[in-house]
């Protein structure tokens, strides 16, 4: 059985009013998960991480959806990593699809992000992922690699990294990738850091897989060797089918 810890995120983007959060919150904190085999954290707004951080039990820590390169300076509407370690955050999400096409992130800029963000002391969770025509022109390794090699030479402590592999294609879509295509992926990915970077960071890294995961498809996905655990979106806003996914862990052990 794997030595990594499984780890569920839950990024839930661009949504919540302090009520929601609140309420959302409040089922996370009455529900019920092992958290000694699981790593669990959620990822509100930049607006909202103060409060959920004041307000979420200790089982569950708390990320911020994106952060800068820099410390500090005149970067309008950016946030550092200082900033984030200073109000209590240990964990950022970096490289995720929507800020690579939707606000035109270079992976380049997204190695300097997190390498700045690992200096501070903050844990990264790193995401990764191809478009539908890429996959289709069996291209994905090629994209998922070009994203992950200007790392190479700015990252040298993997310890505190997760990678989420997240097809774009499947990002909100409903639509996943089946087991087969989500395990071989994922392999890959971890052969490709044992080649790259080591035998022994590949052994350790988590690789998680997301993409329109929901709790009815959780289980199956986490029974998959090189699936660590999740970086889920939607389902995230959802107390109860997020729980359902935290608790999927036990499928690891089956």
């Amino acid at each position: 059985m794997s030595q990594r810890k499984f780890f569920v995120g839950g990024n839930w983007k661009m949504n919540g009013t302090k009520a929601s959060v609140d309420s959302l919150v409040a089922l996370l904190n009455a529900g019920t998960f092992p958290a000694d085999k699981v790593d669990v954290i959620v990822a509100p707004t930049t607006l909202h991480l103060a409060h959920v951080l004041g307000s979420v039990r200790k089982e569950i820590q708390v990320s911020a959806q994106n952060s800068y390169k820099a410390a500090s300076g005149a970067f309008t509407g950016e946030i550092s990593p200082e900033m984030l370690k200073d109000l209590g955050i240990h964990w950022v999400i970096l490289g995720h699809s929507e800020r690579r096409n939707v606000f035109g992130e270079s992976s380049e800029l997204i190695a300097e992000k997190a390498a700045k963000a690992l200096e501070v002391g903050l844990h990264v969770i790193y995401c990764v992922g191809e478009k539908l025509d890429e996959r289709q022109a069996g291209k994905t390794m090629d994209v998922v690699t070009s994203q992950l090699q200007p790392a190479l030479a700015k990252i040298k402590d993997w310890s505190k990294v997760v990678l989420a592999y997240e097809p774009v294609w499947a990002i909100g879509t409903g639509q996943v990738a089946t087991p087969e295509q989500a395990q071989e992926t994922n392999q890959q990915i971890r052969a490709w850091f044992a080649k790259s970077v080591s035998e022994d960071v590949a052994k350790s890294l988590r690789i998680l897989y997301g993409g329109s995961v929901k709790g009815s498809n959780s289980e199956e996905l986490a029974r998959l060797p090189d699936i660590d655990g999740f970086l889920v979106g939607g389902a995230s806003l959802d107390g109860a089918d997020f729980l359902k996914i935290v608790n999927s862990v036990s499928a690891k052990s089956k």
